[in-house]
């Protein structure tokens, strides 16, 4: 498997993460259609959040990223989020 973290801070995260709450289901179906997806958690932290992608491989973690800058750019542009910090690799251990 292979997951990737997205975080964002600094002015439009917070806002940012109002959106993403607010469009759940949408964001859920986007997902699941994302090629070996396995799971995804939004989290909230004092200046912005993070989000976690975990696929199957490499391809559905660049998928899922793809989606994430579409979704970001149709539904959050005006927010003035900056571009997230991105960590991804390997997993080496995954608990549901």
């Amino acid at each position: 498997m292979h997951a990737v973290v997205r975080s964002y801070s600094g002015p439009g995260a917070s806002d940012l993460f109002d959106r993403i709450a607010k469009s759940s289901d949408e964001i859920e179906e986007l997902l699941r259609g994302v090629t070996g997806f396995v799971s995804y958690t939004a989290l909230r932290t004092a200046d912005g959040g993070a989000t976690v992608t975990v696929c199957q491989d490499t391809a559905g973690t660049d998928e899922s990223m793809q989606v994430a800058r579409d979704w970001v750019a149709q539904n959050a542009s005006d927010t003035g989020v900056g571009a997230p910090t991105v960590l991804e690799g390997a997993v080496e251990m995954h608990l549901t």
